[in-house]
């Protein structure tokens, strides 16, 4: 008789070669339905007796979901950040839950940099512009931006991604602070100069957001803080909607203290405000920051992984260490 496979739930399609790593390796269930609620989690977690959970971090993994599954040893979420799931719970329960890391720096990085470019020089503005059927041919005041080269870009956060957001930026000549609550001393980011919050605020052209969200950085962006930034700033977002307060962005926007914002993420996705979407000096994205076929590809793998290692009675590969 043949020893029952380890089990996992897996709520959204995998991409590439993970799909066959995970069918080779797992008895995989698939959820066919996008009724991801807690509720419809836990029912399938607990009626397939899984051991493990490959989730998304659309998927609010609470302690519904947590508890539904005596079997339950593995959460293996399919993003670096894990707000979506109760740590502690988890923790409380002996199940181990993990992230990917690493391997969706470079992409979103790149996607930053590229909404700093599209807001400054008002890209996706021009282009809606043009196919209104606006273009009559060159005009030396159309559509004026600003210069990238000797911007100031404060990077709030300087993890990996906000490291590699500032590699890329010095490389086309902008000059970059950072906040952090540690001290980044490799010789690499010596071009990077650590400041106060404050400081990185008032002085900074651009400021983009690289931190995780939890208590103490929902809201880190409030009224307050847009009231601090310089008239005419950028700010860019591709960390965590709830980072910024939303209604606050937008009356900045409104007012003209701020020139413009780029924002990948929302305070409640998929909900983006109408005020938001009616302004031609913000480009809103659909949370694509890691979405390269080659990263996503990794970010399943990755995931997977880390389920078959704990299947095969390893340490995770990737454990969220709190």
């Amino acid at each position: 008789m043949n020893e029952r496979r380890f089990r996992a739930l897996i709520t959204h399609p995998l991409i590439g070669n993970a799909v066959k790593v995970a069918q080779d390796n797992l008895d995989c269930i698939f959820m066919s339905s996008c009724d991801h609620t807690p509720e419809s989690l836990a029912k399938a977690l607990s009626e397939n007796e899984c051991e493990a959970l490959i989730c998304e971090l659309t998927d609010r993994v609470n302690s519904t979901v947590i508890n539904s599954s005596s079997r339950l040893k593995i959460i293996a979420n399919r993003a670096v950040g894990y707000d979506n799931i109760d740590i502690k719970e988890a923790k409380a329960r002996g199940i181990i839950v993990t992230n990917t890391p690493d391997v969706l720096t470079r992409t979103t990085a790149e996607l930053t940099i590229g909404l700093i470019f599209a807001v400054a020089r008002r890209i996706c503005e021009a282009e809606r512009w043009l196919r209104a059927g606006n273009f009559k041919g060159f005009d030396s005041s159309l559509m004026l931006g600003r210069d990238i080269q000797g911007a100031r870009l404060g990077i709030v956060g300087f993890g990996r991604i906000g490291q590699e957001v500032a590699k890329i930026a010095n490389c086309i000549g902008m000059e970059v602070v950072y906040y952090a609550r540690r001290r980044i001393t490799a010789p690499e980011f010596s071009c990077a100069q650590q400041v106060s919050f404050d400081e990185l605020l008032t002085t900074s052209d651009i400021i983009s957001l690289h931190v995780p969200l939890n208590e103490s950085t929902y809201h880190l962006i409030d009224s307050h803080e847009l009231g601090m930034m310089k008239k005419g700033a950028i700010l860019i977002n591709t960390a965590r909607g709830p980072v910024v307060n939303e209604q606050a962005l937008i009356q900045a926007l409104k007012s003209g203290k701020l020139a413009g914002a780029g924002l990948d993420v929302y305070e409640h996705e998929p909900l983006v405000p109408k005020e938001l979407l009616a302004m031609e000096n913000v480009v809103l994205l659909p949370h694509i920051g890691s979405a390269s076929f080659a990263t996503r590809e990794r970010m399943a793998l990755m995931a997977v992984e880390n389920v078959i290692a704990v299947a095969s009675g390893n340490p995770p590969l990737n454990p969220v260490l709190e």
